[in-house]
This record gives C-alpha cells, structure tokens and sequence, in this order.
C-alpha cells in the first residue's frame, strides 16, 4: 500500500510555492550538487537537513551518503514532496522529522553535518535554534548556513527587519560552541557560513 497517495488532491498554491521554491533556489545559487561536493560530508555521515523544504538539499545530501539523511521542515506536505523525490531517484536513507527546528529531538552528538538554508530568519530565536542544533551535532561535526545578507541595498528576499547578517550570524555561532570555518559570498544577496562546532 502507498502511504504517499492523499485523498485530498494537493490545493494549486502549494503546488506552485513547491515550483517557486525550487526554481528560485535554483537561479539564486551555485548547484546544489555542487554545494554539497564542496562540504566535508563523508560517504557514511548521518545529515541533518534544517527547514529540508521541497527537499532542493535534502537529495544532493542523500546522495553524498549512504548515512541516514533526516529532512525536517514544519510543513507535512513538503515532507510528501521529499519522498516523492526520493522515491523517483530510488534513495532510501531519508527519514522526515515534521517539526520545527526549535524542537528537534534528535539524539545529542549524533549528526555529523547539518544544513540551515535560508531558515534561521524565520526562527523564534537565534541562539536557541542553533543551540540546539549545536547539541544534535557531534563534536567536529559541520554546519553549513545560508541567509540573506542584511544590506538596504538588496531589495530581494525576505524583509530587512528579519534577516540575519553575516557578522550577527559569525558572533551568536561563536558564542554557542561554533569555530567559523569559513564565509562565501555566492552572490550579492546569499552568504553561507560554515561553522564546525568545537571539541569540548
């Protein structure tokens, strides 16, 4: 029996976020194959896919490892979307968390390499988002953060009043248990910072 098949047909304006969501991360950056080529991920990691989506991440991700890959996002229907995918290209090491990321119940020190793309702004809290991801992490474990860059001169993307800027993002990292690894401008609007967090 399919679990993935609803009755209730999926309403045209999730249809068209989905489509939006993906076609706009696809213009905005780098491939995300290519993304993820570039990150210290390992053939037998476990990963963490924060705010996972219509999975643009979680796949390349599932493709890098043969570890667990686990796609958190709210939103159930994101979550039906992902394993639509994941069905079509035959990748079974994704498991869905329907949650938000304030309460992940992952266990301590477990994920080797967490992703927050395009996220952190819509959280709560700052420091207790990454503060619990930092928990989930193991020590030397990696997280990859992408946001919109707090500058007036770049209209697109989420309101000024809610975004993150890089330095903010560098200073609440550093003071929860991250070492900034490295910042990358991908292009005048996104920035990611990768941070690893820190042997105690």
């Amino acid at each position: 029996m399919n679990h993935m098949k609803h009755d209730n047909q999926p309403d045209q304006k999730f249809l068209t976020k989905v489509a939006f969501l993906d076609s706009r991360q696809r213009e905005r950056l780098v491939p995300p194959e290519e993304l993820i080529g570039q990150m210290p991920i390992q053939k037998n990691h476990t990963l963490l896919d924060v705010g996972a989506g219509s999975g643009f991440f979680t796949i390349p991700m599932a493709e890098s490892t043969s570890g667990k890959v686990y796609a958190m996002d709210p939103d159930e229907r994101m979550l039906s979307v992902i394993a639509d995918k994941a069905k079509e290209k035959g990748l079974t090491n994704i498991e869905p968390i329907q949650d938000y990321i304030e309460n992940l119940s992952l266990q301590n020190n477990s994920v080797d390499f967490a992703m927050a793309s395009l996220i952190l702004h819509e959280v709560s809290s700052l420091t207790k988002a990454l503060a619990t991801i930092v928990e989930v992490l193991k020590p030397g474990g990696h997280l990859l953060c992408l946001e919109y860059e707090k500058d007036d001169l770049i209209i697109e993307g989420p309101p000024m009043s809610i975004r993150i800027g890089s330095e903010d993002l560098e200073k609440v990292l550093s003071l929860i248990g991250f070492e900034i690894v490295k910042k990358t401008k991908i292009n005048d609007a996104i920035y990611t910072v990768l941070a690893v967090k820190k042997n105690k």
